[in-house]
Parts: C-alpha cells; sequence; structure tokens
C-alpha cells in the first residue's frame, strides 16, 4: 500500500498492487471498496483540495482526470517527459513540468481541464518543494502568483491569456505562501545575505496590492522556513530552521516559532515555554486558534487562540503531531514516525481529554472530512512490511 489521502466527500484513495481503489466511506461495510478504478500501473493519484476532481498519474506520461461525483475519467493529457503535476486547489486547472533542455523550452504548462487547452506556458529550470507548483492559486483560485527572480507575479486566474497583470519586486525572494482564503495576502521569505538577516514578509495582493510590506519579521541563522497561513488570512506562523544548533543540544539544529498578523498587531516570537524543536504547528480550521508540539522529548503541546495568548495547556509527552477535526472542537496530539504512536484526543471546548490509544508504524494520518472518524496509515516508501490503514 503506498497512498492514503480522504477526499472533502468522503473518500479515500488506496494504491494496492493491481491498481487504485476508492473506498466510500468510513464505515467501510463488508470490507471491499465501493468503486475500483481500472487496474492498470500508476505512479500517484491526488485529490483537489476541494475533493472534486482526482488526478491519476499513469505510464507513457499519461495524466488522467476523474470527476469524483462519478468516478468517471472526464479528460486525459500526454504530456512528453513530465516530471511532476498539480491540480489547482478547486480543479479548474493542471499543472505539469517537464523535463527542459534548453531556457528555450517552456517547460511548465498550466491546462485548462474542462477543454484541455493549454493556457500558460513558462520556463522553470529546476523544481524543489519551495518552487513547486510555480503558479500559486488561493483556495477559492480568486488569486493566482508565481515567484521569478526577484519579484512575485499575479495573473487573472480567470483568465491567464492577459499574461502577467502585477508585479511586487521582493529582492532576494527564494520562497513564497499565498493566503488561502481569502486570497488577500502573500508572505514572501528573503534569506541571509551578506551579513543581513533573513526575513519574512507580508505584502498585500489582490485590489489592496501594496510595495510596502504589512508586516516583517527578521532573524539570523535560518536555513529555512516553513509558511502556515490561517484560514480568515490574518495571521502567519513561520518556522525558523537552522541546520545547527548552537547550543549543541539538538543533532537535528535549532527552530524556533514566529507570529504574524496581517494588522501589524503582533511581530515575533510565539511565547513557548520550553526549550527544543518545534515538531509541528497547525492552525484550527476556523482560524482562531493554533496549537503547537515543542520541546525536547518529552515534548509539550500548546494551544495558543489567534492573538497568540495561551488557551490551554495539552500536557507532555511522546508526541510530533497535531491534528485538527475539521468540523467539531477535537483535535488529536500524537507521535508517529520514529516515536510510538501514541494518541490523545482532546474536546479542547471544554479543556479536557476525551481518551488514549496508540497506532505503532504510524506515516500518515487524518480525520475524516464529516470529523466522526480518525484514520491512520502505514505506508510505502516509508515502510514496505506491515503496511494497512486502521480508522477510529
Amino acid at each position: 500500500m503506498e497512498a492514503v489521502k480522504p477526499s472533502s466527500s468522503l473518500e479515500i484513495l488506496v494504491r494496492e498492487p493491481e491498481g487504485f481503489c476508492v473506498w466510500n466511506g468510513p464505515p467501510f461495510g463488508n470490507g471491499e471498496p465501493s468503486i475500483k478504478l481500472e487496474k492498470v500501473p500508476c505512479s500517484s493519484a491526488t485529490f483537489s483540495e476541494d475533493g472534486s476532481r482526482l488526478m491519476v498519474m499513469k505510464p507513457e506520461s499519461v495524466i488522467c482526470i476523474y470527476d469524483c461525483s462519478s468516478f468517471k475519467e472526464m479528460r486525459s493529457f500526454q504530456v512528453s517527459n513530465v516530471l511532476a503535476a498539480a491540480l489547482s486547489p478547486c480543479g479548474t486547472y493542471l499543472q505539469t513540468f517537464q523535463k527542459s533542455l534548453t531556457p528555450q523550452d517552456k517547460n511548465v504548462v498550466l491546462w485548462k481541464i474542462d477543454n484541455g487547452d493549454a493556457v500558460y506556458h513558462q520556463f522553470q529550470k529546476n523544481m524543489t518543494k519551495t518552487t513547486w507548483p510555480s503558479i500559486r492559486f488561493s483556495s477559492d483560485e480568486a488569486v493566482a502568483c508565481r515567484m521569478a527572480t526577484n519579484e512575485m507575479q499575479f495573473f487573472d486566474p480567470r483568465d491567464f491569456s492577459k499574461g502577467i497583470i502585477h508585479q511586487l519586486r521582493v529582492p532576494g525572494v527564494a520562497a513564497i505562501e499565498l493566503a488561502k482564503v481569502p486570497g488577500s495576502h502573500v508572505a514572501a521569505y528573503v534569506p541571509e545575505s551578506k551579513g543581513s538577516p533573513a526575513s519574512v514578509q507580508i505584502f498585500p495582493c489582490g485590489k489592496d496590492m501594496q510595495s510596502q510590506p504589512v508586516a516583517r519579521r527578521s532573524f539570523f541563522r535560518c536555513s529555512s522556513v516553513q509558511l502556515n497561513w490561517n484560514c480568515g488570512s490574518t495571521g502567519l506562523l513561520v518556522v525558523v530552521q537552522s541546520d545547527v544548533d548552537k547550543t549543541n543540544q539538538s543533532y537535528y539544529g535549532e527552530s524556533k516559532l514566529n507570529y504574524l498578523t496581517t494588522d501589524g498587531t503582533h511581530e515575533g516570537l510565539v511565547p513557548l515555554r520550553k526549550e527544543g524543536p518545534v515538531h509541528d504547528v497547525q492552525w484550527s480550521y476556523s482560524g482562531s486558534e493554533f496549537a503547537v508540539v515543542y520541546g525536547f522529548m518529552p515534548a509539550s503541546a500548546t494551544l495558543f487562540d489567534k492573538k497568540c495568548k495561551p488557551l490551554l495547556e495539552l500536557g507532555t509527552g511522546p508526541y510530533n503531531t497535531i491534528r485538527w477535526n475539521p468540523k467539531g472542537k477535537f483535535l488529536c496530539l500524537a507521535g508517529f514516525g520514529n516515536l510510538p504512536g501514541d494518541m490523545a484526543f482532546w474536546d479542547y471546548a471544554n479543556k479536557k481529554q476525551l481518551g488514549t490509544t496508540r497506532a505503532e508504524c504510524s506515516v500518515t494520518s487524518e480525520w475524516s472530512p464529516d470529523g466522526c472518524y480518525f484514520m491512520t496509515a502505514t505506508t510505502a516508501p516509508r515502510l514496505q512490511v506491515d503496511n494497512g490503514y486502521a480508522q477510529s
């Protein structure tokens, strides 16, 4: 088993040796998948963010798009030498990255799925975690932008034939993150250079676009950052990672958690009460709270409001993962990967722990979109034996 991921409509996708199966659940009834796609070799499969479309990458550089209301193939694309592909959040566009031999080859192509037309072409030298997908969309696809050399470029997501409609100059920009909903702001990361500190800046975009940041945070000893917007686009969490821990307490380097707000009321460190790395930080689905797992083991976990004030201490334990329930007032605090798999479920609104259990050797975990079930899975390539999944 290689891939397990819920969509927004209670389906999960499982890649088994003979092909892909779509399970309509949970619960799973008689233990048989409700839908089986044709048994063909596939390298990957991904739902769009809203769960409306499914992308399956097949041999011979064929990419098939399925309508998730019927799981019928709606369109296929033959893209030679394709190395990566991504769906836009609402499943309107397919973006592909092809192997390129010369800068004249425009190897990033944006396809309109409904009619199969290529609506935009762009050259991109290489693909990394911070540069792919090349074109970023807000969750409602109201804003589209991409990072270029020393600038951010914006497009009309309804008509890419207009080309670049706005440009925002940010010298040295190395990573960007567009706000989710609304797509009112964009965050830009600039690494250290020639003695100048690294920085993360927040710029308005869309109708209120301006060249001056509304918030900025600078820091030294920064190798990389993780940028995490809340729903509502009012706050940005920034995990700053350094490859070297100058205190010599951690082999994995040093990490700090910063918090910036779009109204400028907060630009600083999150007040964590224990020394050590930041293992995980996640916003709630409402965007009103965030939870952090941090510190040397046994790690601590704290719940904060969007003003960065502590709301609830979730205790300590062998934890490195936070998963928020998408519909209710619950969250799961867990320790996966190289930890034993302990899970603690909390009713954070009533400030009480509901229960604990264990899912050993888990690699991935997700709540069901209706918030009634929690799934863990052991998947390849992280683990090649005892693969499977469980619901609770």
